[in-house]
Formats: C-alpha cells, structure tokens, sequence
C-alpha cells in the first residue's frame, strides 16, 4: 500500500474519484480523537503510517484509532498487545488479525504485509535462545510488515556456538541482522565479527537474577568489542525492525 501524498490526493479529486470534502479530511495533518491525535501525514512525510503502542491502551482506544487508520487508506498495525485485549478489539473492529506470540494486532486490505516487498536485499533476524521469541518475532514480523524480505535463525546462542556457525550461510548473505539476545547479550558481538553486514542489537529482558530486567544485556551491547553493532532499547523488536527499514528501503 503506497502512502496517500497530498499530490496524488488532489490529482484523486482532478479525475473525480475523491470529492473535495474527502480530500480535505485526507489533508488534515492531525485527528483528534479525544484519547489520541493520529499523525495522519506520517505515511507521507516517512514512508511509514504510525504504529499503535497497545501497552495502556484500552481495547477501545486500540480498535478507535486501527479503525480511524483503515478508514483514511492506510495500514494499521498495533504492537504489545496482549491476547485480552486483541480479542476485545477484534471484536470491535471486524477484520483485524491478532498474532499471539510477537503481540501484534493488525488490519490491511494486502495482507500481512503493509507495504509492497523492497527488493534490496533480505534481513536476519536471529535470536539467542527460545526465551528471545516474542521480541525476535516482533522484530522479524514488523519488518515483514515494512515489506522486507526476512530469514529468521532461532536459538542460536554462544552457549553452543556450532549452532551459531551452521547458519552462518545465511548471514553472510544478509542486507542487516537483526540480533536478538538476554542472559550477557553476547550474540551480536560474535555475530559482527563473522560478517560485513551491520549489526541491530536487541537486548531481551530474559534472563536471572543480576540480568537486572535486560540491563546487563544492554550495557553489553552497547560495549561491543566488535565493531558496526547499534543497539535499540530493551525488548524494542518493532524499533529494531523500523532501523532495519530505514537502513535497507531507503536505499
């Protein structure tokens, strides 16, 4: 789905399939619903509609803003949306698709991707171990969702590195890497010495005690010893997928 630019809006209106009154609600910068104000030129000044934070949300307040978003042409994607709450906007909104374990909740006419697919090369996702799940698929789905090409590689942590090196094929051939890890966070440092590509660093709140909710993996990352590694925050899949984009469409 291509973003609805001001031009293309008004050249709408010109051949008659857009009446003036439409255009000007299309044209507005911002909608205030009360409860949210939606970016409504986001898609046409980054390439990207805005993405719901469901986390405080009501399910209410989730299904009002995806509803207001289908209804202006663009794609709604909601992310940390919990299983209760998904069925109760599902009910509200009609249509809507929810994915249980990256949490995302979802409506657009082509699918599950938002955009059409770039053809500038694919993204790995790779994760540490299976706990890293929820935030490896955020990251893998959201950039799907961006209209990327995406290889994922679960459980491959540096306890065991051999199953690191097996899928080391596949990583050389990627445009980004996407590595998502807990426990010390290791992973995107070995990763960034095996390959060219650059290095989306993620670190998960998985972990025991002086883990400290995610932020031994962080303080790891961002002290790589291994150049090229950019770190997002903790647990931030859908923010590593959106670097991922910007890195790779904007090509």
């Amino acid at each position: 789905m291509s973003p609805a630019t001001p031009l293309h809006i008004l050249r709408e209106v010109q051949r008659g399939a857009l009446t003036p009154e439409a255009a000007v609600g299309l044209l507005r910068p911002v909608t205030d619903l009360g409860y949210a104000r939606i970016d409504d030129h986001r898609a046409a000044r980054t390439g990207l509609a805005e993405v719901i934070y469901g986390e405080g949300k009501t399910p209410e307040q989730i299904a009002g803003i995806l509803e207001h978003l289908v209804s202006a042409g663009q794609p709604a994607l909601a992310t940390r949306v919990s299983p209760e709450k998904a069925a109760a906007a599902r009910a509200l909104l009609p249509g809507a698709t929810y994915e249980p374990v990256p949490r995302l909740l979802w409506a657009a006419p082509e699918g599950h991707r938002a955009f059409a697919p770039t053809q500038e090369g694919k993204v790995c996702v790779i994760s540490g171990g299976t706990a890293d799940l929820p935030v490896a698929e955020e990251a893998a789905r959201c950039a799907e969702w961006f209209g990327l090409e995406v290889e994922r590689a679960w459980d491959v942590g540096v306890s065991g590195l051999h199953r690191l090196l097996s899928r080391l094929d596949g990583l050389t051939d990627a445009r980004v890497i996407i590595a998502v890890a807990g426990m010390e966070g290791a992973l995107p440092s070995v990763v960034a010495g095996l390959v060219r590509a650059p290095i989306i660093a993620v670190p998960t709140s998985q972990g025991y005690g002086v883990h400290l909710g995610g932020l031994a993996p962080l303080l790891t990352m961002l002290d790589s010893c291994a150049a090229g590694v950019s770190v997002v925050n903790i647990d931030n899949g859908f923010g590593a997928a959106l670097v991922a984009w910007r890195m790779v469409a904007r090509r």
